[in-house]
């Protein structure tokens, strides 16, 4: 049976729907990632170009990007120098004197803390996504076990303690802190990056299960019968 006007049309019109979806979902990550650089490479090179004597940009140029290569560079050769017997000799110097500082103390040990925690290699901050019931028994939430509890903390309590953070959807640098005993922790198999991609999507990317993996999570015990219905027999 031919196609009539109207539906033609109609089909007409649902291709290009399709089109420009797809167009939309193909272009759209490679602009915002064309975007990102751009600001990036403009941001770093607007804070370096001041730093950088005159008679070197006018003898070898400046080109888009330079700002970033120099950052590059520069912080490659400052962490080979740290590295070296007079690095660390200059650091605990300067390190020594920071400690007497009241305030900028407090703020340079939390951003090395910080910093270690998350760029350590040897560090086990951040290196393993588990599941928590939260905020009540029953919902599960996504969090990343930032490390085992120490102090006060674990010693006021009974059972051995982790530290979880809760990011929040879809900006995960924000969330919350939990106290959890370690046996009310499920250990996932995915990384944490592909946690927080799933976080940021809120749940739209959801990373495959790896083989021989699987998540357990434990039924909720079924509810007791009253002892009043108990063993009571249905009338016919």
């Amino acid at each position: 049976m031919p196609l009539t006007p109207l539906k033609k049309q109609n089909s007409f019109f649902t291709r290009l729907k399709g089109y420009f979806i797809s167009g939309i979902l193909v272009s759209t990550p490679i602009l915002l990632t064309i975007y990102l650089v751009h600001w990036l490479i403009n941001t770093v090179d607007n804070a370096v170009r001041p730093l950088v004597p005159e008679h070197i940009t006018v003898a070898y140029g400046y080109f888009p990007g330079y700002g970033l290569l120099a950052t590059i560079i520069v912080v490659t050769l400052f962490g080979a120098f740290v590295r070296g017997f007079l690095g660390r000799y200059l650091v605990r110097i300067g390190e020594s004197m920071v400690e007497r500082m009241p305030i900028i103390r407090s703020i340079y040990t939390t951003i090395k803390q910080i910093a270690q925690a998350l760029l350590d290699k040897e560090s086990s901050s951040f290196r393993e996504v588990g599941l928590v019931e939260y905020p009540r028994q029953g919902i599960w939430t996504i969090c990343f076990i930032t490390g085992k509890t120490l102090g006060e903390v674990q010693e006021k309590t009974k059972h051995e303690i982790l530290n979880v953070f809760i990011p929040t959807t879809p900006n995960p640098t924000s969330g919350f802190l939990l106290f959890v005993p370690k046996k009310d922790v499920k250990i996932l198999d995915m990384t944490v990056d592909e946690g927080i991609k799933m976080a940021v999507s809120a749940g739209v990317i959801t990373p495959k299960v790896k083989e021989g993996g699987s998540i357990q999570i434990p039924k909720q015990p079924a509810t007791k019968k009253s002892a009043g219905t108990k063993g009571v027999k249905k009338k016919k």
